[in-house]
């Protein structure tokens, strides 16, 4: 039927886009494997900040889904450290325990161990366990390790509540020092995402690096005074144990909150060097590897 009987306007159809379209000048990235050693282009990480914040959301939604006791894992874990600890290091062997209660002892660097040890485990398998993506869309890998090692804040914030609630009783109360617990946070912060960027970047090279996860984190318990005071060392030998990154992040929880005598003054200097130093080799090393991720992974 015509359609100039039904009085329908007719129009013609454009064959060709609009001259200010084909005219517009589109941005273009292009993504290219590097060579040698490349800058750690931090701005990007800047820039995706916003997937960072789902991705840390993503972790602590997958850490406690469908699990019975949920974020009580957090407490468990370091409660029952606790009580084994004490019970064969504070009352079979008597290690000392600088003139405090050795559950509490003990228990002031569990918590900052846990974390240091959960982000170990986890984050060295964030890549593996993000193949798909990985080898789907572009964006910072880097953003894959950091968001599981910030997701396990909120595990220390519960374990830390309950340090609080064993000082109450105990009949402790925290020193002046405590203002510098933020420092020492970030000191443990930085050491896990430092051995957590080399552990991820060979784990994906080298699959078999997940089995010897397990065996570091238990050796690295034992060379950190978590059962042991460092007090039983003494000087030169003491600041020259803080190489140990954790050994200055430990003592310096128990000066902070407990108020032991030996201040870690010289020790958490020696640590934090040290653990800047893993943590920006990590980062240039994860770095150097990541153009090879999505090949490998």
């Amino acid at each position: 039927m015509n359609s100039t009987k039904q009085g329908l306007a007719t129009s013609p159809i454009p064959t060709t886009a609009p001259e200010s379209i084909t005219q517009r000048v589109l941005p273009k990235k292009r993504i290219q494997p590097s060579n040698g050693w490349i800058s750690l282009r931090l701005e990007e990480v800047w820039a995706y900040r916003e997937l960072l914040y789902f991705f840390v959301w993503r972790d602590i939604k997958i850490r406690y889904k469908q699990t019975v006791m949920g974020i009580s894992w957090a407490i468990i874990q370091p409660v029952f450290t606790m009580v084994i600890f004490s019970l064969f290091f504070g009352q079979l062997a008597g290690v000392p325990s600088d003139g405090i209660p050795y559950p509490i002892f003990s228990f002031a660097a569990l918590v900052p161990w846990t974390f240091f040890a959960n982000a170990l485990n986890l984050a060295s398998n964030s890549l593996v366990n993000s193949a798909d993506m990985i080898k789907k869309i572009y964006f910072p890998r880097l953003t894959l390790p950091m968001a599981t090692v910030l997701a396990g804040i909120l595990d220390f914030a519960v374990a830390f509540i309950v340090l609080l609630g064993l000082m109450i009783f105990y009949g402790m109360t925290p020193t002046l020092n405590v203002v510098w617990l933020p420092l020492l946070l970030l000191l443990a912060l930085v050491t896990s995402l430092g051995v957590s960027l080399w552990l991820s970047a060979m784990n994906v090279q080298f699959r078999d690096v997940r089995y010897t996860i397990p065996f570091l984190t238990q050796a690295w318990l034992f060379a950190t005074p978590i059962a042991y005071p460092s007090s039983l060392l003494s000087e030169p030998w003491r600041t020259l144990y803080a190489i140990n990154p954790m050994v200055g992040v430990v003592e310096g929880f128990r000066w902070a909150l407990l108020g032991t005598d030996t201040a870690p003054g010289p020790m958490v200097i020696v640590s934090a060097m040290v653990a800047i130093g893993i943590l920006v080799s990590g980062a240039f090393f994860f770095r150097r590897m990541e153009k090879t991720f999505a090949d490998v992974v």
